[in-house]
């Protein structure tokens, strides 16, 4: 499989899982929420997946989970990437000069790193126990790693020449944070996007399992009901489950793939 073929393949998958999970409560065959059979029925006496403990047609419950799983996970992996590119960029062009500067601009974001992802979304959720919430968390835990990659991307990159040209020039740290480095960065930001939005996958699905999610059924919500039943009524676990498998492996290499690109690139 060529290079280019496979990453046209991952694509397909991701932005299918996407148009997928945004049209899902549309194109679910039944209420999400209404018994349409008998309890744990097998997807061979209800196809495609079954039932789950109270009826509930499996097919329909993943697709209707999916919308809320992926548009909270994307909000949070912009955000989080977005602010971790400004503070990563701001502190590769601060540490050229004085070293202290990036490290007060990094310090904080370290003490941040050095707590459990799920800890932070566990103590935001405790106080804003809304999607709102699980936005916030879920950025705030990605930030930190996202600066630290995006600084090593970005710090030999500082003293090129039109860099330096506009520090010397007198050019505000807007510009040239966005119109300097960040295109020259514009793969690890981009491959960074992708992990976050893994890791906001994973979180969402954890805080639905964990019930914290607050609000709409998604994909989390749905494994911890048919964890009981899994020995009874197996595809309404497994289902769910392997979506996130799924997603979570094809934006990782698309994300692999971006990156690589982007070093020949810069190269």
């Amino acid at each position: 499989m060529s290079n280019r073929f496979g990453s046209m393949l991952l694509a397909a998958v991701v932005i299918g899982v996407f148009i997928v999970a945004v049209a899902g409560p549309a194109i679910a065959p039944h209420s999400p929420t209404a018994p349409v059979g008998v309890p744990y029925a097998l997807p061979g006496e209800f196809p495609p997946f079954g039932t789950d403990h109270l009826g509930r047609d499996v097919l329909s419950r993943v697709l209707a989970g999916a919308r809320p799983v992926f548009i909270t996970s994307a909000l949070a992996a912009v955000v989080g990437t977005g602010l971790g590119a400004v503070i990563g960029l701001g502190a590769a062009v601060l540490g050229a000069r004085k070293r202290w500067q990036e490290g007060a601009l990094l310090r904080p974001l370290d003490a941040i790193a050095a707590l459990p992802p799920l800890l932070v979304l566990l103590l935001i959720q405790t106080a804003q126990p809304s999607r709102f919430g699980i936005i916030v968390a879920v950025a705030v835990a990605g930030a930190p790693l996202s600066a630290r990659v995006i600084r090593a991307a970005a710090a030999p990159l500082v003293t090129r020449g039109h860099v330096e040209t506009a520090v010397a020039r007198g050019e505000n740290m807007s510009w040239i944070l966005g119109r300097e480095l960040l295109p020259l960065v514009a793969g690890p930001v981009a491959a960074d996007l992708g992990l976050r939005f893994v890791m906001a996958v994973y979180l969402v699905t954890a805080a639905g399992f964990l019930g914290v999610s607050a609000g709409e059924t998604d994909w989390g919500i749905l494994i911890a009901e048919a964890l009981p039943g899994a020995a009874l009524q197996p595809a309404a676990l497994a289902v769910p489950v392997a979506l996130v498998a799924v997603v979570a492996v094809s934006v990782n290499l698309l994300a692999d793939r971006a990156l690589a690109k982007s070093r020949a690139l810069i190269a």
